[in-house]
């Protein structure tokens, strides 16, 4: 059973704050990433209470415009806040986000939709700091894609009297997500999953009942795995239309995926034929499953063509996967891998957490033993993956580390 999408819980966590009355939501991830957006709401005054999946977010007592470092530079998604106590308090100081060092990962974007909207934004000391005496809506040009300018420019838009319409956004699953939970808040939200995303900002926001959308991710890990091992696998709770990018790649190589309702069944063989990926923003293939493929394609057989224009530091795990006896070379922006018969247990360390799970994989593919440390970074984003995977007949065993 899949879990609850992560990037669009750490998305609808922070609007919820929008409200003026308790929000209720389904489905939410029990992963360490959605705790840390718990503590920086509890710190800024709400009330929440998270028991099985579910997550009731009261703001009311939101009093507080500026979380600490030692929460909001712990992730990513941190920033999504700024744009919320915008709209609140007509002020937000929020520290630059962390998270995964997987390359470039800048927020001028993010500036760039405030300041569109009457905001004044910039970064000191390592600070992003926004203030507004009025957000007024207006035309928002994205250079590119992006999800986290994309997500920003709408949580700041929903307090902007007037029409904003958010140009080149991002068309992911969670964009989509996020836009219903704000349209459940009483926002009016039209045109997300499409280049152009039109929201009619200023309206009064409650509080909502929702339920998240399933991990677009954790699903496609998931079918990997199953590949990786010669499974015969159905995974349910998942949306197969999300998948549609990685089930051609894995059809292409010779796995069996079909697809009924809300289950994608996968078989394999284990006799996989190289392929050549190229990510992009969705529809395309997620840069976020690239780490998991390339785990899959070191025992392919041929050479495959790996090329990731979205974060350029990706490939850093194609070191660890050596360790394993992957061949494998970096030129750039391209990794090129060549299948080799098996991969042997080795100690490796993950780097970020897709690469975790992509150790994952290959440690579930190779003869013998794999001790994975850094698996914090898996812990951020996948709930239970040890159980799951051990549900479907794995020797894994997660072993806290210090």
């Amino acid at each position: 059973m899949v879990s609850g999408g992560k990037n669009a819980a750490l998305a609808i966590l922070p609007a919820a704050l929008l409200g003026d009355s308790p929000s209720v939501i389904e489905n939410v991830p029990d992963i360490d990433d959605v705790h840390i957006i718990v503590d920086i709401m509890e710190y800024l005054g709400a009330k929440v209470d998270f028991a099985d999946n579910i997550m009731t977010v009261d703001p009311l007592g939101v009093d507080k415009f500026n979380p600490p470092y030692e929460l909001a530079g712990k992730m990513r998604a941190s920033y999504y806040f700024a744009p919320v106590l915008l709209g609140m308090f007509k002020r937000a100081q929020v520290p630059l986000p962390g998270g995964c060092d997987i390359g470039n990962r800048p927020i001028d974007q993010t500036i760039k939709g405030m300041e569109a909207l009457g905001a004044r934004a910039e970064t000191l000391g390592g600070v992003l700091e926004c203030e507004a005496e009025e957000l007024i809506g207006a035309d928002i040009f994205l250079e590119m894609p992006s999800v986290g300018a994309t997500v920003n420019s709408m949580l700041t838009a929903v307090s902007a009297s007037g029409t904003t319409c958010i140009h080149n956004a991002a068309k992911e699953p969670h964009i989509v997500d996020l836009a219903n939970f704000l349209s459940s808040m009483g926002a009016s939200v039209k045109g997300a999953g499409t280049d152009v995303i039109r929201i009619r900002g200023g309206r009064h926001l409650h509080g909502a009942n929702y339920t998240v959308v399933p991990d677009q991710i954790e699903t496609g890990t998931l079918m990997i795995a199953a590949a990786a091992t010669g499974g015969d696998v159905v995974i349910t709770g998942a949306i197969p239309t999300h998948m549609e990018a990685l089930s051609a790649k894995l059809l292409e190589m010779g796995v069996h995926v079909s697809s009924e309702d809300d289950r994608i069944h996968v078989r394999s063989n284990r006799n996989f034929r190289a392929v050549n990926v190229k990510t992009q923003g969705y529809p395309g293939f997620p840069t976020d499953l690239q780490q998991p493929l390339s785990a899959l394609l070191t025992v392919a057989n041929g050479t495959s063509i790996v090329t990731e224009t979205i974060f350029e530091s990706r490939f850093r795990f194609l070191e660890e996967l050596r360790k394993m006896g992957a061949n494998s070379r970096v030129i750039e922006t391209t990794a090129i891998i060549t299948g080799v018969e098996r991969l042997v247990g080795a100690r490796v360390n993950a780097t970020d957490l897709r690469a975790g799970a992509s150790l994952v994989i290959a440690a579930l593919m190779a003869e013998g033993v794999t001790e994975i440390s850094g698996v914090g970074y898996i812990m951020r984003g996948y709930e239970r993956f040890d159980e799951k995977l051990r549900s479907l007949g794995a020797s894994i065993q997660h072993i806290s580390e210090e």
